[in-house]
């Protein structure tokens, strides 16, 4: 296992987006491809988008979750 995460570019970073398993809309801040393995026997890598909400706390969600407001 080498590094834990990635940076992904991603066209609507720092624009207006909705993560549509919520409904929650805020800023996407990153989007990361996130090495979640418990394993050092295999990689299980996901991407992550982080959404900055209205009070200013963050929460992620999957990447394919994250749509245009």
């Amino acid at each position: 296992m080498t590094e834990r995460y990635a940076y992904v570019p991603h066209r609507l970073l720092r624009r207006r987006v909705r993560d549509i398993a919520s409904g929650a809309e805020g800023l996407l801040m990153a989007v990361i491809n996130e090495n979640v393995s418990d394993s050092y026997l295999r990689d299980h890598w996901v991407e992550l988008a982080y959404i900055r909400v209205a009070s200013g706390r963050e929460f992620t969600t999957a990447a394919a979750n994250v749509e245009p407001a």
